[in-house]
């Protein structure tokens, strides 16, 4: 098994809030294998650079991915980050799914 994983930890921790937004930091560091703080901290990068929203509702925090925004790689520049998402985690099948059952 190789030391490295395809995705950056950015890139799992944003898959992690695609999957489920209302999801907890330390549920976040336990899939990523990485630190509470490490989490924060990468939860605080993508809040910063607009790729995610963070709402507090009662005592926890929720999520909301800007799926509209594009790759930050010179080398996509016109993928969406939305895009990618729909490939790894699959969250057109899921946000359609909940579309059809608030009809």
């Amino acid at each position: 098994m190789p030391n490295w994983t395809f995705l950056s930890n950015h890139g799992r921790t944003l898959l992690c809030i695609a999957r489920d937004p209302g999801i907890r930091l330390r549920d976040i560091a336990d899939t990523v294998a990485i630190t509470e703080r490490r989490a924060f901290g990468i939860v605080n990068d993508l809040t910063q650079a607009g790729y995610v929203v963070k709402t507090r509702e009662g005592r926890r925090n929720s999520y909301q991915v800007q799926t509209h925004l594009p790759l930050p790689e010179a080398s996509s520049p016109h993928r969406t980050i939305g895009e990618v998402l729909d490939l790894l985690a699959d969250t057109a099948a899921k946000a359609s799914a909940v579309d059809r059952t608030a009809e």
